[in-house]
């Protein structure tokens, strides 16, 4: 017996497809189930649980604004929780500050000046700290600090007075510039290497001086990078909790800290610690719109 045509033995392929397709209305919800699914279990419904439970003060069972009014509390002169609200900010703005300032040469020195059979390897030497724990490199940053650490002991061996930084706001933020630069560095290298350096040439030749075109010519091409490296540094830098826990002294205290506070302190107040969290994520849900709003699309892609 012979077969006139194999085809006649398959199934229908297109009438199988077609049984098998799914409505179009539901095509976009079966491609965003598995990172909605994530995304709604994992950061949507703890922040709803956490919003629910800023809304239940201290000992009481019906809902009220007692916890964000106590944000505002008023005692001895001063409002002691914006204080620490105020002290996280400054200490996000200076290790954001010094991690531009710091990181933008090391960033242009990677992209445009080091030979680029090099690049890789030197990038991959400037993140690698980031390999260990935060919690060890803070530990690191004791052994450095301390009044017989290894500064103080390099300071006395060349004649100089010790310092004491350790306990105190300016170890903070030197942990804080620390931890953050490699991730301005990164940022500003991704928008530094799509540098046009023709127009660079062009304003030279034009007779602009080195100062005229960082500032007419690099400075607006990358300042979206730029915006995009701050945006970052000053958001993770702004709910850190590790380096004021060790680094800083009760004084040096920040929002994260009261946070932890709140929950697992000895007087532990789980309404208004999720009140002062809200105020964290408000801020730095906030941060986060500037950032997509006026940040570099490709720095968020590609880094």
């Amino acid at each position: 017996m012979t077969v006139s045509n194999p085809h006649d033995l398959e199934p229908n392929a297109d009438a199988s497809q077609r049984s098998t397709n799914v409505p179009k209305w539901l095509e976009p919800l079966v491609l965003l189930f598995p990172t909605g699914f994530w995304l709604v279990a994992f950061l949507l419904v703890p922040t709803l649980l956490i919003l629910v439970q800023s809304f239940v003060p201290f000992g009481k069972t019906e809902f009220g604004l007692d916890n964000y009014q106590q944000v505002f509390k008023y005692v001895g002169g001063n409002f002691i929780y914006l204080v620490v609200v105020w002290r996280s900010l400054l200490y996000a703005a200076i290790a954001t500050g010094f991690c531009l300032i710091i990181g933008f040469p090391v960033a242009y020195w990677l992209a445009i000046i080091a030979p680029k059979e090099w690049r890789n390897m030197l990038l991959l030497l400037f993140v690698l700290p980031l390999w260990t724990s935060s919690l060890l490199r803070s530990y690191a940053w004791i052994t450095i600090l301390r009044p017989t650490g290894v500064l103080n002991s390099f300071l006395n061996l060349i004649g100089l007075s010790g310092i004491n930084v350790l306990n105190k706001a300016e170890g903070v933020i030197i942990g804080m510039i620390y931890t953050y630069l490699p991730y301005m560095v990164l940022v500003l290298y991704t928008s530094l290497e799509k540098l046009d350096l023709r127009l660079l040439e062009a304003a030279a030749d034009l007779g602009a001086n080195s100062r005229q075109a960082f500032w007419q010519i690099t400075v607006p091409q990358v300042s979206s990078g730029i915006i995009a490296g701050t945006a970052l540094v000053s958001i993770t830098s702004f709910s850190d909790y590790i380096n004021p826990q060790l680094l800083g002294g009760p004084g040096s205290r920040t929002i994260a800290s009261i946070i932890e506070l709140q929950f697992l302190g000895a007087s532990s107040n789980r309404g208004f610690g999720s009140a002062l969290s809200m105020v964290l994520i408000l801020a730095v849900t906030i941060v986060i719109a500037l950032l997509i709003k006026y940040g570099d699309k490709r720095v968020v892609t590609d880094g």
